[in-house]
Protein backbone atom coordinates (compact mmCIF):
# COMPACT_ATOMS: atom_id res chain seq x y z
CA UNK A 1 0.00 0.00 0.00
CA UNK A 2 1.21 3.49 -0.81
CA UNK A 3 1.09 6.09 1.95
CA UNK A 4 0.59 9.68 0.82
CA UNK A 5 0.27 12.62 3.16
CA UNK A 6 -1.02 16.01 2.17
CA UNK A 7 1.91 18.42 2.20
CA UNK A 8 1.92 21.39 4.55
CA UNK A 9 1.33 24.76 2.89
CA UNK A 10 4.49 26.74 2.19
CA UNK A 11 2.50 29.93 1.60
CA UNK A 12 -1.02 31.05 2.51
CA UNK A 13 -2.68 34.08 0.95
CA UNK A 14 -5.89 35.49 2.43
CA UNK A 15 -8.29 38.06 1.11
CA UNK A 16 -7.43 41.57 2.26
CA UNK A 17 -8.97 44.93 1.68
CA UNK A 18 -7.29 47.28 -0.75
CA UNK A 19 -4.55 49.46 0.61
CA UNK A 20 -5.81 52.95 -0.17
CA UNK A 21 -3.99 56.26 -0.13
CA UNK A 22 -6.45 59.12 -0.50
CA UNK A 23 -9.09 57.95 -2.97
CA UNK A 24 -6.83 55.73 -5.06
CA UNK A 25 -5.88 52.12 -4.25
CA UNK A 26 -2.13 51.62 -3.97
CA UNK A 27 -2.52 47.96 -4.85
CA UNK A 28 -5.61 47.03 -6.86
CA UNK A 29 -7.15 43.76 -5.70
CA UNK A 30 -8.23 40.78 -7.76
CA UNK A 31 -11.34 39.34 -6.08
CA UNK A 32 -10.07 40.67 -2.76
CA UNK A 33 -6.53 39.31 -3.11
CA UNK A 34 -3.58 41.70 -3.24
CA UNK A 35 -0.67 39.42 -2.31
CA UNK A 36 -0.04 37.56 -5.57
CA UNK A 37 3.44 39.11 -5.57
CA UNK A 38 4.36 36.78 -2.68
CA UNK A 39 4.04 33.74 -4.97
CA UNK A 40 7.36 32.98 -6.68
CA UNK A 41 7.31 33.30 -10.47
CA UNK A 42 9.55 30.32 -11.10
CA UNK A 43 8.28 27.66 -8.68
CA UNK A 44 5.95 24.77 -9.43
CA UNK A 45 3.53 23.14 -7.04
CA UNK A 46 0.01 22.56 -5.84
CA UNK A 47 -2.54 25.21 -4.91
CA UNK A 48 -5.83 24.92 -3.05
CA UNK A 49 -8.70 27.40 -2.84
CA UNK A 50 -10.80 27.50 0.35
CA UNK A 51 -13.94 29.42 1.34
CA UNK A 52 -14.65 31.27 4.63
CA UNK A 53 -15.81 28.04 6.31
CA UNK A 54 -12.58 26.22 5.43
CA UNK A 55 -14.26 24.05 2.78
CA UNK A 56 -11.96 23.03 -0.06
CA UNK A 57 -13.29 24.49 -3.30
CA UNK A 58 -10.63 23.63 -5.87
CA UNK A 59 -7.22 21.99 -6.21
CA UNK A 60 -4.78 22.67 -9.03
CA UNK A 61 -1.18 22.19 -10.02
CA UNK A 62 1.19 24.33 -12.03
CA UNK A 63 4.72 24.50 -13.34
CA UNK A 64 4.65 28.26 -12.67
CA UNK A 65 2.35 28.93 -9.73
CA UNK A 66 1.86 32.69 -9.84
CA UNK A 67 0.76 32.73 -13.49
CA UNK A 68 -1.62 29.80 -13.07
CA UNK A 69 -3.29 31.03 -9.89
CA UNK A 70 -3.84 34.53 -11.28
CA UNK A 71 -5.25 32.97 -14.45
CA UNK A 72 -8.00 31.30 -12.40
CA UNK A 73 -9.17 34.77 -11.36
CA UNK A 74 -8.87 36.35 -14.80
CA UNK A 75 -9.63 33.60 -17.32
CA UNK A 76 -13.07 32.99 -18.82
CA UNK A 77 -12.55 29.21 -19.01
CA UNK A 78 -11.46 28.56 -15.41
CA UNK A 79 -13.45 25.81 -13.65
CA UNK A 80 -14.10 28.26 -10.79
CA UNK A 81 -15.10 31.22 -12.96
CA UNK A 82 -18.61 31.29 -11.46
CA UNK A 83 -17.33 30.78 -7.91
CA UNK A 84 -14.41 33.21 -7.64
CA UNK A 85 -16.20 35.27 -5.01
CA UNK A 86 -16.30 32.24 -2.70
CA UNK A 87 -12.51 31.95 -2.48
CA UNK A 88 -11.17 33.53 0.70
CA UNK A 89 -7.87 31.68 1.18
CA UNK A 90 -5.27 30.19 -1.15
CA UNK A 91 -2.74 27.67 0.12
CA UNK A 92 0.36 26.85 -1.91
CA UNK A 93 2.79 23.93 -1.62
CA UNK A 94 6.00 24.00 -3.64
CA UNK A 95 6.47 20.72 -5.51
CA UNK A 96 8.96 20.80 -8.37
CA UNK A 97 8.60 17.24 -9.68
CA UNK A 98 5.73 17.03 -12.25
CA UNK A 99 4.85 13.45 -11.31
CA UNK A 100 4.63 14.35 -7.62
CA UNK A 101 2.39 17.34 -8.46
CA UNK A 102 0.05 15.03 -10.38
CA UNK A 103 -0.13 12.53 -7.53
CA UNK A 104 -0.69 15.18 -4.84
CA UNK A 105 -3.36 16.94 -6.88
CA UNK A 106 -5.36 13.74 -7.46
CA UNK A 107 -4.92 12.63 -3.85
CA UNK A 108 -6.02 15.98 -2.36
CA UNK A 109 -9.03 16.25 -4.70
CA UNK A 110 -10.30 12.88 -3.53
CA UNK A 111 -9.17 12.89 0.09
CA UNK A 112 -10.66 16.32 0.89
CA UNK A 113 -13.44 16.10 -1.74
CA UNK A 114 -12.83 19.37 -3.56
CA UNK A 115 -16.17 20.96 -4.44
CA UNK A 116 -15.43 22.29 -7.93
CA UNK A 117 -12.92 19.80 -9.33
CA UNK A 118 -14.62 17.67 -11.97
CA UNK A 119 -11.68 15.73 -13.35
CA UNK A 120 -9.72 13.12 -11.38
CA UNK A 121 -12.68 12.62 -9.01
CA UNK A 122 -13.19 9.12 -7.60
CA UNK A 123 -15.38 9.92 -4.55
CA UNK A 124 -18.76 10.52 -6.25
Amino acid sequence: MINITIPTADLTIKQRKQIVEGDEPIIPDIYGFIDFHLIPRDKGGIFTFFNNEGQLLFVGKARKLRQRIKKHFEDSVSPIKLHRNEVSRIEICYVEDPMEREIYETFIINELQAKYNIEKVFFK
